[in-house]
Formats: structure tokens, C-alpha cells, sequence
């Protein structure tokens, strides 16, 4: 009794480490980074050149405000015991006028930017998310990590320029 019941804690014990042993030889893992994969994507690129284009008459008016702002600022320096009262006013009422407006140009400017790329930076990382589902499975990948959440891991493991190839094939941009 002894003996069988040693034989078959030693087999079991045998069979665990067995299993221990094949399942870590078959489990294979990669390690991704997300954001560098979405951000060099050539998809935000040219997103983020649009942006620029749309938003740059915009901006272009907010330096012209500053400019201005600048120039009435340095009027009433300049300016200062040689304008009459009424003058002074009137540069006065305008600079706070020109200045509202910019206030209002760059606050409607800045929430519009952050809303349109948030926006473009959701949508690209959900597909960037489904092609490395896509490329995990074509290599025969268990998990694929990001990497803001892993402490180490070899060089080798990364897949990250795959997974951005294959973003870049998969959402190919007009020229």
C-alpha cells in the first residue's frame, strides 16, 4: 500500500511538472507598444498634417490678434502723457476687446483640436488594436503585451514595426 500509493504521488507529481513543462514551452508571448505603433502610423500622419491645414487660418488669425494686442500695447507705452484722454480710451476699450476676441478664438481652437484628435486617436487605436489581434494569430502569438505595462522583456519579443506594417497595408492613405 505503501508503495502504490507512493507510485502514484510520484506519477502525479510527474505529470504536473509534464504539463508545467509543455504548457510554458507552447505559450508564446509578444510584447507591442501601442502608442508608438498608432502614433507613427501613416494614418495619423496624414491626419495630423490635416489638422494642421484645417486649423492654421485659425491659428494665423489668433498671431494676428497677438500682433495687434502687441502693437496697441506699445502705442499707449509710447504714447503715454502725449495722447489725449479720449485716445488712451479708445486703445484701451479696443486692446480689451482684441483681447476677449483672442481669448474666445483660442479657447473654441483649443477645444476643437483636442475633440478632433481624441477622436481620430480612438478610432486608430480600436483598428490598430484589431490588427494585432491579426498578426498575434498569424505568428502563432498566445498574448501580445503592451509595453507601458511590462517591466522587461527581450528585444526579440516586440512586434511592434509588424503590427505598424501591417496597420499601415490594412488603412492605406491617399497621397
Amino acid at each position: 500500500m505503501f508503495s502504490f500509493s507512493t507510485l502514484r504521488t510520484g506519477a502525479l507529481c510527474l505529470g504536473l511538472f509534464a504539463l508545467a513543462g509543455a504548457a510554458s514551452a507552447q505559450t508564446k508571448i509578444a510584447i507591442v507598444n501601442l502608442q508608438k505603433a498608432v502614433l507613427e502610423s501613416e494614418e495619423i500622419k496624414k491626419a495630423s498634417a490635416d489638422m494642421e491645414a484645417k486649423y492654421k487660418p485659425r491659428q494665423e488669425a489668433a498671431q494676428k490678434i497677438e500682433k495687434e494686442l502687441q502693437g496697441i500695447q506699445a502705442q499707449l507705452q509710447n504714447g503715454a502723457g502725449k495722447l489725449t484722454p479720449q485716445a488712451e480710451q479708445d486703445l484701451q476699450t479696443t486692446g480689451q476687446r482684441r483681447q476677449r476676441e483672442l481669448q474666445h478664438i483660442s479657447e473654441d481652437l483649443q477645444t476643437e483640436v483636442n475633440a478632433e484628435r481624441t477622436d481620430i486617436l480612438q478610432k486608430a487605436s480600436v483598428k490598430m488594436q484589431d490588427v494585432v489581434k491579426k498578426v498575434a494569430e498569424e505568428k502563432g502569438f498566445d498574448m501580445v503585451v503592451d509595453t507601458q505595462v511590462t517591466i522587461y522583456f527581450k528585444g526579440a519579443m516586440e512586434i511592434t514595426n509588424d503590427v505598424l506594417a501591417a496597420y499601415n497595408k490594412a488603412n492605406p492613405v491617399k497621397k
